[in-house]
């Protein structure tokens, strides 16, 4: 039990509050009843390919209704981040569409930012001032060796996320996390910025929108490296969903525990010390 009262809940969303296209058990009654009680919800991803606005387009359509500035990404945190201390550099961004044009509406300058640059295109690592990587289904040899070039030539190595695995419907896809580890094995370097979980750029982006703290906070969601490790390090309370990429298992031998380890969204208001209304 935490010893804190719960006024605040931040919620993962791949895995904890949906999969693919359909709401999870217990999130069309938990997200409503916590709302009704003046709880303060905020939605949090690591996946970098949509828009705030679109999550909470998603979120509100799949029957949760959901403002844009209750959802924070780790494509939004690294744009924001970026313009306010390294405004100036040129980015070559291992990534998809949708962030690299993310990151351009921050003012940020990107090398070979266009879709449909042509894929023989040589690219001079010596105007590169940092490589991002993200989640990218498009990733190639061609982008992996200019970011290697350009991490040999002393750019900056900032990521979205540094996820293994994106979890979908029957099972999970490559992430981020496996396009770090190659580079860091090839190039000897090391990622100096990360801006999704669990790092504290998107803890603390997190906590300000909140505006609670930490400890009044509980934090939600199904993986223990990255939803936990965030909640347990700012010294909320933890819920981990058996949801999505962690199993009870693994739980049960986390070298930290959780507070709680749910099998549905439905359990959350007793948590929270939600008394749900009768009649």
């Amino acid at each position: 039990m935490h010893p804190h009262a719960i006024d605040g809940l931040i919620f993962d969303l791949d895995g904890t509050i949906y999969l693919g296209e359909h709401l999870l058990p217990g999130a069309l009654e938990a997200i409503p009843a916590l709302r009704a009680a003046g709880k303060r919800l905020l939605f949090v991803s690591n996946n970098p390919l949509s828009l705030p606005r679109l999550y909470a387009e998603k979120l509100t359509h799949l029957g949760l209704p959901t403002r844009p500035d209750e959802v924070i990404t780790s494509g939004c945190v690294l744009g924001s981040t970026l313009a306010r201390h390294y405004a100036a550099l040129r980015l070559y961004v291992i990534g998809e569409q949708s962030l690299k044009s993310e990151l351009e509406a921050y003012g940020l300058a990107l090398v070979d930012a266009l879709p449909d640059a042509d894929p023989r295109q040589v690219i001079d690592p010596r105007g590169i001032d940092a490589v991002v990587v993200s989640f990218d289904r498009t990733l190639d040899y061609r982008k992996l060796n200019i970011a290697y070039q350009a991490l040999l030539n002393g750019a900056h190595f900032f990521a979205t996320n540094a996820d293994k695995a994106c979890p979908v419907p029957g099972g999970s896809i490559p992430d981020a996390g496996a396009t770090i580890a190659y580079l860091e094995h090839i190039s000897g370097r090391k990622l100096e910025l990360l801006a999704g979980k669990p790092s504290p750029l998107m803890l603390e982006t997190a906590l300000e929108r909140m505006e609670l703290p930490a400890e009044h906070c509980m934090m939600v969601g199904d993986r223990l490296e990255t939803d936990m490790r965030m909640g347990q390090q700012a010294g909320m309370a933890t819920a981990l969903m058996l949801t999505g990429a962690t199993t009870r298992a693994q739980a049960q031998v986390a070298e930290n525990p959780t507070d709680y380890v749910v099998e549905s969204l439905a359990e959350l208001p007793k948590i929270a010390g939600v008394i749900p209304v009768v009649g």
